[in-house]
């Protein structure tokens, strides 16, 4: 058995890498959104042109954008969505209710700090765990015989 894994949340530093990297033992294919920031940014006016101000052109990337998350995420079995400390988690917590909109099993990663702020997101993952090699645990357990 293979399992698709959509990794949730913010782009800007390496943390799928990490989880790639633990889990390479696993059978999984990882995907996710456009971990390429300025491809992320301009993917609009790529497509579409030239928008006309700055607010046209994020509204432009952002559908291009959804379209590949839902695409993605509905293929996937799992999803993960990491909240950092470090980075606003807009883009978690919007991946993270999708996955429960979707009925997407999906595993949370939150610091202990995080609990009260996220409590409610996290009764509706299938669990909660505090760090990224917790979440590996999870996924390997699914592989026990």
């Amino acid at each position: 058995m293979n399992l698709t894994v959509y990794l949730a949340g913010q782009i800007h530093d390496d943390w799928r890498t990490e989880i790639k990297k633990k889990a390479k033992n696993l059978p999984i294919q990882f995907v996710g959104p456009m971990e390429n920031h300025d491809r992320s940014d301009n993917i609009g006016e790529e497509i579409l042109g030239e928008q006309p101000s700055s607010i046209y052109k994020d509204e432009a990337a952002s559908k291009f954008n959804n379209l590949r998350t839902r695409i993605l995420m509905e293929k996937s079995d799992v999803v993960i969505a990491l909240f950092g400390e470090k980075y606003k988690q807009w883009n978690s917590a919007a991946d993270a209710a999708s996955a429960v909109a979707l009925n997407k099993p999906l595993i949370l990663v939150r610091s202990k700090d995080l609990h009260h702020p996220l409590k409610e997101l996290s009764e509706k993952a299938q669990v909660t765990v505090e760090n990224v090699d917790q979440a590996i645990q999870a996924l390997s357990y699914i592989f026990e015989s």
